[in-house]
């Protein structure tokens, strides 16, 4: 189990960047160095669960992910089935002067042989989901 809390800044709207997170069918497009596949299973008022291939630190896991959302605050991940059963991820999104303060907060679990301790140690674990929130930080930018 590897919990990580990091913020980060954009001069996005909350909105946008938000709107940017939470297209899941977009994902696969927007971040295939990350999301290599993105099935949407259902999708219900606030949320939607998607199949997803999530590439990590070289590593190709395999989850069931159920996304929760309240608009354009929070988007809360679940990771309800696969490599990563029991993850949750927690996005809270508070509109600045100077744009967006974006708020993520990781509780990072694996299953089976992914539990290979170092692979997924706490400053990689900061570090991958930095990038990913670096790269919609740039979509919703341009």
């Amino acid at each position: 189990m590897t919990k990580v809390k990091f913020e980060k800044f954009t001069n996005a709207s909350r909105e946008k960047i938000f709107e940017i997170a939470t297209n899941y069918k977009l994902l696969q497009t927007n971040l295939s160095e990350f999301f290599p596949s993105i099935r949407v299973i259902s999708v219900r008022p606030n949320t939607t669960l998607v199949e997803e291939h999530l590439k990590l630190l070289g590593k190709e896991l395999i989850v069931m992910a159920k996304h929760v959302t309240n608009e354009p605050k929070t988007h809360e991940i679940l990771i309800v089935g696969g490599d990563a059963k029991g993850t949750r991820l927690i996005e809270e999104y508070e509109q600045t002067q100077e744009g967006t303060r974006i708020i993520l907060t990781v509780d990072f679990k694996l299953k089976g042989s992914m539990r290979i301790k170092g692979i997924f140690g706490k400053d990689k674990v900061e570090n991958e989901f930095s990038k990913i929130m670096d790269k919609l930080i740039q979509i919703a930018e341009n």
